[in-house]
């Protein structure tokens, strides 16, 4: 099978990434002929295609004309965290440009791909709702199947003595919230140390992140990237807590990494999260740093009592469900 992605991992790198690149290892570790797809090589070959986004309908043509089943992932990261009433609103428009707007265009937006492909892939049972809802997404093609975590964030370290700060694990951008947080950390007198990195240097949103900073300190210390897998996994065992307050998310695997290594969440009050989490989590409102700054608080208040999410799947057991999933797919 191909793995096919239409936005180079050079330009922006992030959790969706880590899902690929991750998901592709597992498959290989069970067996799975995986390769990327190279638009250059026309002798490739393949049962099925993997595609992380959404393609063009035509594509998935092109893929049935050649023999090539297509299964389809994409992450609905700003639909997912959009009000009830933005949603409805897409929809009325979308169902408009249907009718007044030519066939060409409105194919090249790829609404039909969720019809055409032969299966859909959904992080969880939030996506695939908006999935059906949204694009019309036949229910009996469209699966949930989680993000996963390495090993070396499920593996037992015993009872290891958490420190009395809370841990990050973000881009350094907008809709990360970073500035917000770093500023009700601040404002709560609650110790954070933020880890991860901006897309560049000198994005405006990272400058203004390094003058709240100085702003918020001693109590928010910036650590910046890490990239050894071990060293991340013991940040997580030696904090008291995980918080992540962006605006929106698919399915975030910095928190579900957190949570395999014992840390209790505190995270925006979104769809995702709390299909996700459920009660094993504490939420926040998009709010102001001084309405967050609250949370942090009551989150900090009951954090030795805080529940810890047990369901964390590892990256295996993603590609046996996904196998599964192709198999079937190809059968048919």
């Amino acid at each position: 099978m191909l793995f096919d992605h239409p936005n180079p991992f050079f330009l922006a790198h992030g959790g969706f990434q880590t899902q690929i690149e991750q998901t592709k290892l597992a498959l290989e570790r069970s067996g799975v002929a995986v390769d990327w797809l190279r638009w250059w090589d026309s002798d490739q070959k393949a049962d099925l295609i993997h595609y992380f986004g959404r393609p063009h309908p035509a594509y998935i043509q092109q893929c049935h004309e050649k023999g090539l089943k297509v299964v389809m992932a994409e992450l609905l990261t700003g639909l997912g965290s959009r009000p009830a009433g933005a949603r409805k609103i897409q929809k009325t428009l979308m169902a408009v440009a249907r009718r007044v707007l030519p066939y060409d265009f409105v194919s090249r937006l790829g609404w039909d791909a969720y019809r055409k492909a032969d299966a859909v892939i959904a992080l969880t049972e939030w996506e695939k709702k908006l999935m059906a809802e949204m694009f019309s997404a036949p229910l009996y093609k469209t699966h949930v199947v989680p993000n996963g975590v390495e090993q070396i964030f499920l593996e037992e370290r015993g009872n290891p003595v958490r420190g009395d700060h809370l841990v990050t694990t973000v881009t350094i951008t907008p809709r990360k919230r970073v500035v917000e947080m770093v500023r009700a950390a601040a404002l709560a007198r609650v110790k954070l140390r933020v880890i991860g990195k901006p897309y560049h240097t000198q994005d405006p949103y990272y400058l203004l992140f390094l003058e709240a900073l100085q702003e918020a300190r001693p109590w928010v210390e910036y650590v910046g990237p890490i990239e050894d897998r071990a060293v991340l996994a013991g940040e997580y065992r030696k904090a008291a807590g995980f918080v992540l307050l962006s605006a929106m998310e698919s399915q975030s695997l910095s928190a579900l990494e957190a949570a395999a290594c014992g840390c209790p969440l505190l995270l925006t009050d979104l769809p995702w999260a709390r299909d996700t989490f459920g009660s094993q989590a504490f939420y926040c409102a998009l709010d102001r740093p001084e309405g967050t700054s609250l949370g942090f608080k009551k989150f900090m208040a009951s954090i030795s009592s805080a529940p810890v999410f047990q369901g964390v799947l590892g990256w295996n057991e993603v590609a046996a469900r996904l196998s599964g999933i192709y198999r079937t797919v190809i059968k048919f």
